[in-house]
């Protein structure tokens, strides 16, 4: 039996530092095999995430938007309109004409989203996909292992998402029991990635730029986040005021497999299945360009303790350590003697 690692179970060790300043190093990264973007955080393709307002700011700041594929047919052909080939849209298994004809008014390439996307239909879909449209850009998953991560390389994804279970909103690991702590996903995929010089996007588990930064030194060569953006003002989600929190609003975060989300878009949820995640409410942080700059700057920071100047040069000098849940304890600032 294996041993397995999350982030909280790994620190990073400090490298030799030759970066002069934390304002040196490079945050330019690939989103896929022949797509480039300016830094490595992308917006989650949730319906409570990304949204217009944010794909302009992301768009701004490097990144890529992806739309999710949980509205009308015709609000997705608008989405493509405005954004052409600054942009990707969604997809799952089923729709091929639709995600074919979203491609031919000008979209960068499509995410196909499955929740265990290790399977003969996936290769299948990406296999048309590709055959149909040779020059788009095809991002698949999810998937948390190594032999998983070669099969969808294998049938022509052009990036593929790791991460099952991690999300914030996600409570599949315990429904079923299945799912691979996200760093040791990462870590298992990027020996892979490595080989093949396919990019592989962490999604799911991203809780501060500790993490973003973990995720990159693993392998990764993205990171896709949900519920950081969701929080913020520019987000899909609904949001309400409160009197409770400092912002003085709240916002409704929500996986796509919960029963609140399969209640508005399928009507309930479909026969003999259970949900497999949650929704919540929870404070909004501020606006999406104060969470970007405040991760970018801890990855930043990062990439100088790794004595990096870029994120490949991260993960090569990269020593990992694994580490007790003390040094959680001991990292986190203590206002008393405890």
């Amino acid at each position: 039996m294996r041993k397995a690692y999350t982030f909280d179970d790994i620190a990073l060790v400090p490298q030799f530092n030759n970066v002069p300043s934390r304002t040196e190093p490079l945050l330019e990264t690939w989103l896929t095999k022949n797509q480039k973007i300016g830094m490595p955080l992308i917006c989650s393709n949730m319906d409570t995430a990304i949204s217009k307002e944010l794909a302009e700011i992301l768009i701004g700041a490097g990144s890529i938007p992806i739309f999710h594929r949980f509205t009308e047919f015709e609000e997705q052909k608008k989405w493509v309109k405005k954004f052409g080939k600054k942009t990707f849209i969604s997809c799952g298994i089923l729709h091929l004409e639709q995600t074919k004809e979203l491609l031919e008014m000008g979209a960068a390439g499509v995410c196909i989203d499955v929740a265990h996307g290790h399977s003969d239909r996936m290769f299948a879909f990406i296999e048309k996909l590709k055959k149909a449209h040779p020059d788009k850009e095809v991002i698949a998953g999810n998937v948390c292992t190594a032999m998983a991560y070669h099969d969808l390389v294998n049938a022509g994804a052009d990036a593929v998402k790791v991460g099952v279970g991690p999300g914030a909103a996600c409570t599949t690991r315990m429904v079923t029991g299945f799912g691979v702590p996200q760093f040791t996903a990462i870590h298992d995929c990027a020996q892979v990635a490595e080989k093949l010089r396919v990019p592989l996007i962490a999604d799911g588990g991203i809780r501060t730029s500790r993490d973003v930064v973990l995720a990159l030194a693993a392998g990764a060569s993205s990171v896709m986040i949900g519920k950081l953006f969701a929080l913020t003002q520019e987000s899909a989600a609904q949001k309400k005021r409160s009197a409770d929190v400092p912002s003085g609003y709240v916002a409704k975060y929500r996986g796509q497999a919960s029963k609140d989300f399969q209640n508005d878009f399928y009507g309930g949820l479909k026969d003999k299945t259970v949900a497999e995640g949650i929704d919540f409410w929870a404070p909004v942080s501020g606006t999406a360009e104060e969470l970007i700059d405040e991760l970018l700057g801890g990855l930043r920071s990062g990439l100088t303790y790794g004595g990096a100047r870029n994120i490949k040069e991260l993960q090569r000098k990269a020593e990992f350590m694994e580490v007790s849940a003390a040094y959680m304890h001991e990292s986190h600032p203590r206002r008393d003697a405890k």
